[in-house]
């Protein structure tokens, strides 16, 4: 009787973590999908740009990151796909104030960027 004891605690232990085992990966799974990752150029010249612009992305709904790499001004955008488009997401940085692929900044937003960040400023 003092055996069966011990033994079912194990088999019962045992048991729980195999569940576990076979949910994680699904729940991890569930976390990746729907997220999809979009590049822009853009028309950044300083890491001024680049935190404007990053920061700007961080509050547009659905986007999880937004990276620019200055020397290439290519923007790296991984967002959720179910809350947002490319679409959306250019026209967000337009109206920051710089292009976003063959679209043009908004005037009003690129007006009030500081000298250093406008596109006739030479790259620093």
């Amino acid at each position: 009787m003092k055996l069966i004891l011990p033994l079912s605690l194990l088999a019962l232990l045992s048991f729980s973590s195999s569940v576990q085992a076979q949910t994680a990966p699904a729940s991890v799974q569930a976390a990746t999908q729907g997220t999809a990752t979009a590049q822009f150029k853009t028309s950044a010249v300083c890491d001024m740009c680049k935190t404007r612009i990053e920061k700007s992305l961080a509050y547009e709904k659905g986007v999880q990151s937004a990276v620019l790499d200055v020397p290439t001004k290519v923007l790296t955008v991984t967002y959720k796909a179910d809350k947002t488009t490319p679409a959306a997401l250019r026209t967000a940085v337009q109206k920051t104030g710089y292009d976003a692929d063959e679209l043009t900044a908004d005037a009003r937003a690129y007006n009030r960027l500081p000298d250093c960040c406008k596109k006739t400023n030479p790259v620093h």
